[in-house]
């Protein structure tokens, strides 16, 4: 019930951004951007989301902030080990747009996963996440509030189902996110977007921070 009520509460604040956030297992897709022009989603004004930090599950002992080192961006991703598509292919859209990159501007992003399914993944979330990106780093706790409280400024939402059966099933926002080193929220991908959009997008953002 208590989870439930989470969920409700992350719903609540995300029909109440510019960008509409649905509970899904499969699908979106993105308009593209190219040039000079970003693809992703931007909320005005951005919001912060440096305000609850997650126990580091890379690093055990100290947390995670979410907020990207200076002149730098981070990119950030709820999700689940156990997820059957949406996860493995965003993530391996975000590592062909890393290595697009100009090695430079690719030291400059680093990538963290939370997981929403911390009853599974909390051993197992850093293996995986850098099976696809090698300094990724993972993020999560058994605390739903705290995952909750991290996740609501981004518009991140989810919700996890045991069946009779004993099945676990995971509906989650397919979104990747790109914070900036004040903690803001500057830009969300659409799930479908391609590496060249983010790659593109990432550079963008590298060039801004340079101004």
């Amino acid at each position: 019930m208590e989870l439930r009520a989470t969920n409700t509460r992350l719903r609540q604040v995300a029909m109440a951004t510019i960008i509409t956030f649905v509970l899904v297992a499969c699908g979106g897709s993105s308009d593209g951007g190219s040039g000079d022009t970003l693809s992703g989603a931007v909320i005005d004004p951005a919001p912060q989301v440096d305000l609850v930090s997650l126990p580091s599950l890379s690093n055990p002992g100290t947390d995670i902030d979410f907020r990207a080192r200076p002149s730098g961006v981070q990119v950030v991703y709820f999700g689940f080990t156990n997820c059957p598509d949406v996860c493995p292919t965003t993530l391996a859209d975000l590592t062909i747009a890393l290595r697009k990159l100009d090695p430079s501007d690719a030291d400059l992003v680093d990538v963290v996963m939370v997981t929403v399914d911390p009853e599974r993944d909390l051993e197992v979330l850093d293996t995986y996440v850098t099976s696809f990106i090698e300094d990724a780093v993972a993020a999560g706790t058994l605390d739903t509030e705290q995952t909750a409280a991290a996740g609501m400024p981004f518009g991140a939402s989810w919700e996890v189902r045991t069946l009779d059966d004993g099945t676990v099933e995971v509906d989650h926002s397919p979104f990747l996110y790109a914070v900036d080193d004040a903690g803001r929220l500057v830009l969300t991908w659409q799930f479908g977007a391609t590496s060249d959009d983010m790659s593109n997008d990432l550079s963008l953002l590298l060039n801004r921070n340079e101004v």
